[in-house]
């Protein structure tokens, strides 16, 4: 019998800042060996210790206006005036191939996404146990300045008004609790009927047709 394959998908995990979308993201990684980080395209600089087309693939804003002219991208937005996209190439690619990618983005990327690749995305948005416990873990990163956490919760009650727009909501009261159930709905996802064309002939066999 020839190796079962089956096509692979993208996995939107998205949250307003202080979420814990990072966090989850990373034990996904870490626990999920056929699950792939898509490498973002940005005009912002980088942080120390990011590497190129690790982390990001860091662009001027002449270049990543070109790769959006160019359809080189399958979504791409604005947030706190810094551009980000994702290449469409790679993804394509990996999707035909089987593999699995995980997409740490906004809700209008996941929008965007799901109309580039309908049948495709699987996505998933953590929300905080509440504002103020969100603000808290703003606070503790001890990176931003006050303006910025205002300007974070501003943009966090945005993002949150969006959550209708995701198959799958989770509220990240406990982090391990909050990964074991993106896991599951990870796994639900590969076995949706659609994500494997082979199953026709190989009920047919199971029949005797």
């Amino acid at each position: 019998m020839n190796q079962i394959s089956r096509r692979g998908l993208c996995l939107v995990l998205s949250a307003p800042s202080g979420a814990g979308k990072s966090s989850v993201s990373r034990a996904l990684l870490e626990r999920e060996p056929d699950l792939r980080l898509s490498v973002s395209a940005t005009t912002r600089q980088p942080r120390p210790g990011e590497v190129e087309g690790v982390h990001y693939f860091f662009r001027e804003r002449e270049e990543f206006q070109r790769m959006i002219a160019a359809g080189e991208l399958i979504e791409h937005a604005e947030v706190f005036g810094r551009f980000y996209g994702t290449p469409r190439m790679a993804v394509e690619q990996a999707l035909a191939a089987g593999r699995d990618v995980l997409f740490d983005i906004d809700w209008q990327g996941h929008l965007l996404l799901r109309q580039a690749l309908p049948g495709d995305v699987v996505g998933v948005f953590l929300l905080p146990p509440s504002l103020q416990e969100l603000e808290r873990r703003l606070h503790g990163r001890g990176q931003d300045s006050a303006e910025e956490i205002a300007r974070r919760m501003a943009a966090a009650q945005d993002e949150i008004s969006h959550y209708g727009d995701f198959d799958n909501v989770l509220v990240n009261h406990d982090f391990h609790r909050t990964v074991e159930e993106v896991r599951a709905i990870l796994h639900a996802g590969r076995t949706a009927r659609r994500r494997q064309p082979w199953l026709p002939e190989f009920v047919s066999g199971l029949l005797g047709a």
